[in-house]
């Protein structure tokens, strides 16, 4: 008895072995794993198309190392359901499959134990000073950054990524205006880019009173959120949408500096006198398109810039809202979390029960781009109503840069009372970046939520040296809308 016992665990092991063994073969993935692309680009990939004819299998980047025994049949029995269960239930050729292949959708199914199983050696010989310095920061923060931030296409070939961002913006059968528009009155207006065919909505924003940053019983409230501070701003034109990727274009084709130099930025205000960007590395629009979506991955420094030619070719003022004049606008006279119904719990899927159940985001998802309905990319900006001053996606799509330098402990330094026009502190590394995004739950696309640029941590991948003052490579979820000031004198 006890030796046929003994053999028959022997048997089934050995079984269980070469079941293993099969089921993590590249034909036994193919076999369910429906992509329809997914052989063929990683065949074409330096993860298999190698010199020396090593090749990558599936498994050794899309499940932990089999020497973590527990874990690797853990997680290989979930994807395995799971690819099972989509085999079974779902169409292909419904599933979108330009949104699995982002860093953030891939970092569910790609594992960093097994790309440091081949790669035991982070710095060798033929290592430039930009990967060293990368793989430096990866072994010092390892949270903060990953494998696929900076090499995301080594397992399957995503194709010549690298494009001209200069386009031909004026199109056939399209007016060119000559001239910018002229205003006789503080209401809204459609500006005109001269010797383009671009034009934007521009809305008159009533200057007025409110209460700025969070109350301390708000959820997911920040401690950088208040002290609640009451504060008056003047009024002032705010563009509908954030600013495009054809009105961007209009910028850079109209300055662009040529060669991957850094142009130093001059001081001359004239058109001609304003150095524009220079090329960018790679899509600055990460292949979603341009077009009306809002313009991604430009400097702060650039931004800027962007304002002080449109001021230059319009004869207007234009420039970066203030913090103060974002809110106040993000706001559209209302006082809770968000400008329309609904408090951030009701929206967030935390709790047993809601990530069985989900929630209702019908409300949310009519007025804000974010992480439930983007997916993962920038979108159009009609997909969204408008909030109350006649405002699109001030809290999601794409963050937007302020003018103000960033500090944690602002709103409790600035002096007691009525607190006008803020501009925020005179000097400062960072700055303030207000508003969420595509990439953002319900939580972080709330009205009084504050953030900053990161410009060291966004330029890591950044190929250059020194790093660019123009295109930030490592962020994607920043864009920015202008304001331009009102003078009541202006009119008189």
């Amino acid at each position: 008895m006890f030796i046929a016992g003994g053999l028959t665990f022997i048997l089934l092991l050995t079984a269980s072995k070469k079941v293993v063994h099969y089921t993590s073969t590249n034909e036994s993935c193919a076999s369910c794993h429906v992509h329809p692309h997914a052989d063929a680009s990683w065949k074409l990939s330096i993860h298999h198309n190698t010199p020396s004819g090593v090749s990558i299998n599936c498994v050794d980047c899309h499940l932990p190392p089999e020497d973590q025994t527990v874990r690797f049949l853990t997680r290989k029995a979930y994807h395995g359901i799971h690819d099972l269960y989509v085999y079974m239930t779902k169409d292909v050729d419904e599933i979108n499959w330009e949104d699995k292949r982002t860093l953030e959708a891939a970092r569910r199914f790609v594992y960093e134990d097994g790309c440091k199983k081949c790669h035991t050696n982070l710095f060798p010989s033929t290592l430039n000073a930009l990967g060293s310095e990368s793989h430096l920061k990866y072994l010092r923060d390892p949270e903060s950054t990953s494998c696929l931030k900076c090499h995301p296409g080594v397992g399957h070939y995503r194709g010549e990524t690298s494009l001209t961002i200069v386009e031909d913006r004026i199109a056939k059968n399209k007016e060119i205006y000559q001239h910018s528009t002229k205003i006789n009155e503080f209401s809204d207006f459609v500006e005109k880019i001269p010797e383009t065919s671009v034009s934007f909505k521009m809305v008159a924003v009533p200057g007025g009173q409110f209460n700025m940053g969070s109350p301390a019983n708000e959820a997911y409230r920040q401690p950088t959120e208040g002290p609640v501070r009451e504060v008056e701003v003047d009024s002032f034109w705010m563009a509908e949408v954030e600013v495009t990727w054809d009105e961007y274009l209009a910028f850079f084709n109209a300055t662009s500096s040529q060669g991957r130099k850094e142009a130093e930025l001059e001081t001359n205000q004239d058109v001609d006198g304003i150095t524009g960007a220079t090329p960018p590395w790679g899509a600055p629009d990460q292949g979603w398109g341009k077009g009306s979506r809002p313009a991604i991955t430009m400097s702060f420094h650039a931004a800027e810039t962007y304002c002080r030619w449109l001021s230059s070719v319009t004869g207007k003022e234009y420039r970066l809202p203030t913090e103060a004049e974002w809110e106040f606008a993000a706001r559209g006279g209302t006082h809770g979390a968000y400008f329309f119904e609904g408090a951030p719990k009701d929206y967030e899927s935390d709790g047993f029960f809601k990530k069985i159940f989900g929630v209702d985001t019908t409300v949310i998802n009519s007025y804000v781009i974010y992480q439930e309905n983007s997916p993962y990319k920038t979108q159009q900006p009609d997909k969204v109503k408008a909030n109350p001053f006649g405002l699109k996606n001030m809290l999601g799509n794409v963050a937007e840069f302020c003018l103000d330098y960033y500090d944690p402990q602002v709103y409790g330094k600035y002096p007691q009372g009525i607190v006008k026009n803020p501009r925020g502190p005179r000097s400062g590394q960072e700055h303030v970046v207000r508003g969420g995004s595509y990439n953002n739950s319900a939580k972080d696309v709330r009205v009084a939520r504050r953030d900053f640029t990161k410009t060291k941590e966004w330029l890591v991948t950044d190929p250059q040296i020194p790093k660019s003052i123009w295109w930030y490579s490592d962020s994607k979820n920043v864009g920015f809308r202008v304001v331009c000031e009102y003078d009541p004198n202006d009119f008189q």
